[in-house]
């Protein structure tokens, strides 16, 4: 089988010029719209509480309805950008995220903020993959590292700024406007991208096959069931908490059961039988669930128990995204160097010691000599696996595979945070009402943050047994060993894809 046909861009669109600089920018702005919002969300939990008179169960549902929708459909939105026409989709993306977004800031009480918040995570899985999508089929290739770098680099000012933007909002005007904060955003966004952006889509999506909806379906109801029962049972075991958990179980077989048998399935099976990308994507369990609980939890200790106002605990948060976005380049390389084997050991033991200090954040807790440390060395942590885990996810499959495998890996990392979320109150015995009283949630913190240090210990220990150093080395391309346009899909990849047509170098060996 010949590689995937596209619709190609003649030449491609030079970043340089004026449309690949608006092309640019249309990406930027409409993953950069998910983006804040992931980050500015979990910063106006305990004002949404005391606005909608909510118990935790609610802000939990707030940001995990949001997960939700978005891991279990981002695959599928991938493939309707494929089909459709990426523009097309990331365009609908946008339009639907931004009127999710005015139901959220609309809502009168916690069912419709729920429901909304479902409804940004649909709209999340359509833009998503479609942001990157577009610079990779749309810029000529000798530029197309240069763009996925920028777009990255970017990204990652939205990022660094969006607890801020988020305790501001939430200080000031309101966290409504969290939510509002989308729509001028989207505003801009969808006529620059009917302007200047091209349409493409591959052909031979077209004649294809069905989209597994069936599949996309069950896992979305498996991951619901699970996630209602964990969020329900502190409250007490009973009927509604065991028929949703039993249910979400049953669901969860059904959907391997059906993935094995389609032809043409959202999540293939047969690339599990790859034990490097298996243990790569537990690791990723693993870390992405530790990281999803102690932000969830960590803004709330520092608001309701230290006594810091939305914008200074949103503040407190920003050098683990500065260190990011200062230190993954260079991550990368060193572990390109090293092998991922040790960066993905050590990177865990950090997080995990950045998260144990934060033990002494307690009331009255000063930023300088308690929150900072605490940050610094969970920073560092991150810096030292995040870009060594996507590059190994990639290395461990064919090229012509690491669009799929990267998309896989991103709903692995999401899922695992959605069930953090729903799981870690339980697990420390935090109760419905926990948020409004320091002491009892600082204690149930005490008890969450061992137990998201043992998370990450399990994960490096599993990256020390399963991933081999040179595991890099040995999947690294020659030179001229280019991929296919598909590889950066949803996470990026910085070797630019193939020409539309031209053949594989691998053919030729």
């Amino acid at each position: 089988m010949g590689a995937p046909q596209e619709t190609p861009v003649p030449g491609g669109v030079r970043l340089a010029s004026a449309q690949g600089r608006w092309v640019l920018a249309t990406s930027v702005l409409g993953s950069g719209m998910a983006l804040l919002d992931s980050t500015v969300v979990n910063v106006a939990l305990p004002k949404i509480g005391a606005d909608l008179n909510a118990d935790l169960a609610v802000l939990q549902w707030t940001v995990t309805a949001y997960l939700l929708t978005l891991s279990s459909l981002i695959l599928l939105g991938g493939a309707l950008g494929d089909r459709y026409g990426r523009r097309r989709i990331f365009v609908i993306g946008v339009v639907w995220f931004a009127a999710a977004s005015l139901a959220c800031g609309l809502a009168p009480n916690a069912g419709v903020l729920i429901a909304a918040r479902a409804l940004q995570g649909v709209g999340g899985a359509l833009l998503t993959p479609g942001s990157l999508a577009l610079i990779q089929a749309v810029f000529h290739p000798d530029d197309r590292a240069r763009a996925v770098g920028a777009w990255s680099g970017l990204g990652g000012v939205g990022a660094a700024i969006g607890p801020f933007v988020g305790g501001w909002l939430v200080d000031g005007a309101g966290w409504r406007w969290v939510f509002f904060l989308n729509v001028p955003l989207a505003a801009v966004c969808v006529p620059v991208a009917l302007r200047h952006v091209p349409e493409t889509r591959r052909h031979d999506a077209v004649a294809h096959g069905g989209f597994d909806v069936p599949g996309a379906a069950l896992g979305a109801l498996a991951l619901a069931g699970v996630t209602y029962a964990l969020i329900a049972a502190p409250a007490g075991l009973s009927p509604g908490v065991v028929v949703p958990a039993v249910l979400g179980v049953l669901l969860g077989v059904a959907f391997v059961r059906v993935e094995g048998r389609r032809a043409d399935p959202m999540l293939p099976p047969a690339i599990f039988r790859n034990r490097l990308f298996s243990a790569i994507n537990a690791v990723t369990v693993c870390v992405y669930a530790a990281f999803s609980g102690f932000f969830f939890l960590a803004v709330l200790q520092l608001q309701v128990v230290a006594g810091y106002s939305a914008l200074r605990a949103g503040t407190a948060l920003l050098p683990t995204t500065v260190l990011m976005l200062l230190l993954s380049a260079r991550s990368g390389e060193l572990g390109q160097r090293l092998g991922p084997r040790l960066p993905l050991t050590v990177g865990p033991l950090l997080c995990a010691a950045g998260m144990l200090l934060m033990l002494r954040v307690g009331p009255g807790a000063s930023y300088l000599t308690d929150v900072l440390p605490a940050m610094l060395v969970l920073g560092t942590g991150m810096v030292t696996l995040v870009a060594p885990l996507t590059s190994t996810v990639l290395a461990s499959v064919d090229v012509d595979r690491a669009g799929l495998a990267s998309g896989i890996n991103n709903a692995a990392a999401r899922a695992a945070g959605l069930v953090a979320v729903a799981a870690l109150p339980l697990l420390a015995g935090m109760g419905p009402e926990a948020y409004r009283s320091a002491d009892e949630f600082e204690a149930a913190f005490r008890r969450a943050m061992p137990l998201l240090a043992g998370v990450l210990l399990a994960g490096a220990l599993l990256a020390w047994l399963t991933v081999r150093t040179g595991a890099l080395r040995a999947a690294e391309p020659e030179p001229a060993r280019r991929c296919h346009p598909e590889c950066a899909y949803h996470c990026g990849v910085s070797s630019p894809p193939l020409d539309p047509g031209e053949p594989d170098p691998r053919a030729e060996r």
